[in-house]
Parts: C-alpha cells; structure tokens; sequence
C-alpha cells in the first residue's frame, strides 16, 4: 500500500521537506534537516517544536500538554509538531 507524501513548506524561511502521512511532522523536519526545532521530548510535553499551522490538515495522534498549548492557541492553529500528523 502506498503512503501519501506531503510537501510541508516553513513560513518563515521557506524551506520544504516531505512528510509521509504515517510519520509525525516533527520526525520528517529533523530527518530532513529542516527548520531549527532542537530535541524536545518528541512526547507533547516539553513544547520546543510548538509551531502554528497556516493552511492544510492535521490529525492529533498524541495529546497536546495544556501547559503548552492552550485551548485558545489550538483554535488559532497552534500545534506540537511532535504529536501531529498531516493529512
């Protein structure tokens, strides 16, 4: 069976990288070398890879620590990219 593969583009210094849809966006930007998100937890807790989500979809597989995303943040776009895969 064949994954879809999205192109992900960084607003803020337009650097793209690809992201299968069975891999956590985070994973795909630091294999890709992309962005300049250190290691965090890759857990939801630490929220080092917050970032804000402009256009397209993602589906939350693990949980958002509320201590770093806040329910008025998640309604504006913000996510953890290490707990979020696109669609």
């Amino acid at each position: 069976m064949n994954k879809t593969v999205y192109l992900i583009t960084l607003q803020d210094t337009g650097e793209t990288f690809h992201c299968r849809e069975d891999e956590f966006i985070l994973h795909a930007m630091r294999t890709s070398r992309c962005g300049s998100i250190h290691c965090g937890c890759y857990g939801g807790g630490c929220g080092v890879c917050k970032m804000k989500l402009i256009s397209g979809k993602v589906f939350q597989e693990k949980n958002m620590s509320r201590e770093h995303i806040t329910e008025e943040e998640k309604e504006n776009g913000y996510l953890l990219t290490c707990c979020v895969k696109p669609r």
